[in-house]
């Protein structure tokens, strides 16, 4: 669908928008745009984006922090333990570098920061009494178990042979081919484990612990249920059925695991003066924790164009998915 930019419309309840209205990515356009496609995926691994930074710490453990092969045919708890503990230290880094820098030093002030209000406190919504601690212990609690049990599953299966694996040697094309099939792939799982877990019944008993966070921050986006996090994380699935490298699924296990602090981090990038570093959060999805019933998806797939659930940021867009809200729950 194609769909040029408008005139940026301003909305006073939120600190800082983005240029409205919010855009898919071009690779589904009805009218082909091979340029503006290219462009696309050329950016998100050129540019200094999370998942260029995803992939090199995909290609650093791969090579010099993990366990020889021969180690992962036996499901033994020195190494499972191994890799639990270097996934809470890759959150912990990346996750609570975030929080340093955009909440407790400051550094940018609210420059760029989606929804001026602060992370909460003496409210007894969250565990602790206390939003930052809250998401603290669910993303590093039910998160990383959930994140480490299947990349266990991986590397065990694939040791013994049951799972199938891609070597790089001879298969470099597919290998380019998952960096651009895997955001794809992802928004496609996303969307639809996302509006499954908004039926009433898996809302309220699950999904609704991450739906604490109204105002979000990084610790926010792995802050869920036990049982959601087992089905965000069971997109990894596919790589048991088809090939690819290690390094594409460790890369995809960082994009779902670590991704979330990027984009929960409620500021658009990370400054450093007038100087944007990385791209952060995601105001595509700030709109779903602010409005709850649009935006179940990602901006590189129209799902939510697709279905009706779409909020591009504009003030007629809150109208329309408040005014759907009013008919979700009028059936409940």
């Amino acid at each position: 669908m194609n769909i040029e930019k408008s005139e940026n419309v301003k909305n006073k309840s939120w600190n800082y928008q983005p240029d409205l209205p919010i855009l898919n990515s071009p690779l589904f356009d009805w009218t082909p745009r091979p340029s503006s496609a290219l462009k696309w995926v050329l950016n998100r691994w050129i540019k200094v984006t999370s998942s260029t930074l995803f992939l090199i710490v995909a290609i650093l453990v791969y090579n010099m922090g993990q366990p020889t092969p021969e180690t992962f045919l036996i499901l033994a708890p020195g190494w499972i333990f191994q890799i639990w503990v270097r996934n809470l230290i890759l959150l912990g880094i990346f996750a609570g570098g975030l929080h340093l820098w955009f909440i407790t030093f400051s550094m940018q002030g609210k420059r760029l920061k989606f929804d001026a209000r602060s992370m909460m406190k003496e409210n007894g919504t969250f565990t602790f009494r206390d939003q930052v601690h809250d998401n603290m212990f669910w993303s590093l609690t039910s998160g990383v178990a959930a994140w480490t049990l299947f990349e266990v599953l991986y590397v065990w299966g694939a040791a013994n042979g049951a799972i199938p694996v891609m070597a790089f040697k001879g298969s470099e094309i597919w290998f380019f081919a998952w960096l651009v099939m895997l955001p794809i792939m992802g928004a496609m799982h996303f969307y639809w484990v996302h509006r499954l877990l908004h039926w009433p019944p898996l809302y309220r008993r699950f999904h609704s612990l991450h739906h604490r966070s109204i105002n979000v921050g990084p610790w926010s986006g792995l802050s869920m249920h036990p049982v959601e996090s087992m089905l965000y994380m069971s997109s990894v699935l596919v790589f048991f059925l088809i090939p690819a490298h290690p390094i594409i699924v460790l890369l995809h296990l960082y994009i779902r695991a670590i991704g979330p602090c990027f984009t929960h981090a409620g500021f658009e990038n990370a400054m450093v003066g007038e100087q944007k570093l990385v791209d952060a959060g995601d105001f595509h999805h700030q709109l779903h924790h602010r409005y709850f019933e649009c935006n179940y998806g990602t901006a590189e797939m129209p799902w939510d164009r697709w279905f009706g659930s779409f909020h591009d940021g504009s003030e007629a867009a809150t109208k329309r998915i408040r005014a759907r809200k009013k008919l979700i729950f009028a059936r409940k």
